[in-house]
């Protein structure tokens, strides 16, 4: 007992990023509602720009003066300086850095079979970023990611209530495949098709036909039916199994140096880690690879603290059962330590 006594002296205080995951959540819900904005922004600089006050049908005044107010404060000159924030999680300008996600300049470059140096250059952000953190966009940014958990939390709702929830697991290297595929499709018909079914340039297009033209395209059908996919056959089915994007930061980060670590010494074996992975990880045994995107829920619900953020290129092998838990304390009695 007071072994146990002392080791759970021994975790606290709290680990003080056990509250990443709630800091996630709040740019999750600053990158969507910012997609959101994008639109609006658009629409309010074409009728500045157009000196069409005068000829605004009344929600289009109720629009231009809802974005001329909350604008003032930061702009002079609407139908320029607004350009400061354009485009969308796909491709877009963020005070003048100009940022690519990645897929995009692979699916321009095999449609184009042209490196076109501008465009390359604006995914360099983000592949360093990817290096260094790994698949954080996949966890922290994604606008779909967003979505995606909230469908997962309404599974977790609907199976307690009795209907029956898909959980099988897949392969893992479908997604490769896809991406893959993608990249020799777009070389034959010249079309960046990764467009077509990638959740963050579908969910951005989406928006802005839903603001700019107040209707959804195909890409909402597609989008719907990837709910039901993690719904009806497996859980986050299409981030792990299919997203071409989440195949390639995957390889980007295989070798990132920030990772999940679990301390053995303080672990229980409570599996809470694994339960709460939506990427069906195995933390309790050591297993992230790099399909993780350090979204550090495993962290928040660790409840003695044993899983953190370490500097490393490669995980640890398994280390064996947590000190704090059944099994090691029985091995430990058997062997007479």
């Amino acid at each position: 007992m007071s072994a146990e006594v002392s080791a759970t002296t021994d975790i606290k205080p709290a680990y003080p990023l056990r509250h990443l995951n709630k800091l996630r959540w709040v740019v999750l819900v600053i990158v969507f509602l910012m997609l959101v904005l994008l639109p609006f922004l658009h629409l309010y600089q074409t009728y500045v720009a157009a000196h069409a006050y005068d000829l605004l049908s009344a929600p289009e005044r109720r629009l231009y003066d809802v974005m001329e107010w909350l604008t003032r404060p930061f702009v002079t000159d609407p139908a320029t300086d607004l350009n400061a924030i354009k485009g969308t999680t796909w491709s877009g300008s963020l005070f003048g850095v100009k940022l690519s996600d990645p897929l995009a300049v692979v699916g321009q470059v095999s449609a184009g079979l042209d490196w076109y140096w501008p465009f390359v250059m604006t995914a360099l952000i983000p592949v360093a970023v990817t290096v260094v953190f790994g698949r954080v966009f996949c966890g922290w940014i994604c606008p779909a990611t967003l979505i995606y958990e909230l469908n997962d939390n309404l599974a977790s709702w609907l199976r307690k209530v009795g209907v029956p929830i898909g959980r099988r697991r897949l392969d893992r290297r479908m997604k490769y495949l896809v991406l893959a595929a993608g990249i020799v499709l777009s070389y034959i018909t010249g079309a960046v098709l990764f467009a077509a079914i990638y959740p963050p340039a579908v969910i951005g297009r989406e928006i802005y036909y839903a603001v700019a033209q107040q209707g959804f395209g195909v890409g909402a059908v597609f989008f719907i039916l990837t709910l039901l996919f993690d719904l009806m056959l497996t859980r986050r089915g299409f981030c792990r199994y299919v997203c071409p994007g989440g195949a390639l930061y995957s390889l980007l980060g295989r070798f990132r140096l920030f990772r999940i670590r679990r301390k053995v010494e303080t672990c229980n074996d409570c599996a809470k880690c694994n339960a709460i992975c939506q990427f069906g990880l195995d933390p309790l045994h050591d297993d992230f690879g790099q399909e993780c995107n350090n979204c550090s829920a495993c962290i928040a619900v660790c409840p003695t603290d044993a899983l953190k953020f370490t500097v490393s290129m490669r995980d640890v092998p398994f280390q064996g059962p947590g000190h704090l838990g059944r099994l090691y304390r029985k091995q430990a009695q058997g062997s007479g330590t």
